[in-house]
């Protein structure tokens, strides 16, 4: 392998077990099918990073048997690469090492929850990541977290002592950087869709109406569910 890995993170779709804060306003079904969605979005924002560039996508997935449900909704060229371990920092670090350890230059990991990510973040982050010297390219999320890391090499201490799940990720994952000197490429803000509040940004961004979410992909499988379905609650 050589050239960048770009992984999403991601779980196979399950009504019931996927983006439960999301299933409690619009159901466990319709949460279950935007999910998918969703991956098949970020999916098709990898895809268009310039093959130039070099890059190749992956599923990070869990649950172990979900291998069938993870390749139907990824494109054919993706690899697929088990999730290792219960805890966010365990899977992140065990990613980064293995997609590294496969020849890869560098690795990006990106959540499965933000359809409309564009992808001249990703090209900003390989360039990033391109630049002589060790580094870090972290996009911070909307909630306090982030949508994208990317790493040349596997830093431990990024991802211990993190709070996950809180609006102190972002900072606190900074703040690991700086303790071991690691150059840190911040990108611009971007969002993942958790709850009924961030389904409505993405609703209003597809709109074309959003103020601050400019410029994001043209998310196709989310933006043609939502045309065919669209929550009632909203």
């Amino acid at each position: 392998m050589s050239g960048a890995a770009i992984g999403i993170i991601g779980k196979a779709p399950q009504p019931g077990r996927s983006k439960t804060r999301l299933a409690g306003a619009i159901g466990p079904a319709a949460a279950s099918e935007l999910s998918a969605c969703f991956l098949r979005d970020v999916a098709a924002a990898i895809e268009a990073v310039p093959e130039v560039l070099g890059r190749r996508g992956y599923g990070v997935y869990a649950p172990a048997g979900a291998e069938d449900v993870i390749r139907q909704l990824l494109p054919a060229g993706f690899g697929l690469l088990l999730q290792a371990g219960e805890d966010l920092g365990h899977v992140l670090l065990g990613a980064t090492c293995a997609l590294l350890d496969a020849g890869h230059d560098c690795v990006l990991l990106v959540n499965g929850d933000s359809p409309t990510l564009p992808t001249r973040l990703l090209v900003q982050a390989i360039e990033a990541l391109r630049e002589p010297g060790d580094r870090m390219v972290l996009g911070p999320a909307s909630d306090g977290g982030y949508y994208l890391i990317g790493l040349k090499r596997p830093h431990r201490q990024l991802f211990t002592r993190i709070a996950w799940g809180t609006d102190s990720v972002a900072r606190s994952t900074c703040e690991r950087a700086a303790e071991i000197e690691l150059a840190t490429t911040l990108l611009s803000e971007w969002y993942d869709v958790d709850d009924i509040q961030t389904l409505r940004w993405l609703q209003d961004e597809l709109a074309g109406h959003s103020t601050r979410f400019l410029g994001g992909g043209f998310a196709a499988a989310s933006r043609a569910f939502l045309r065919a379905a669209p929550p009632t609650n909203l």
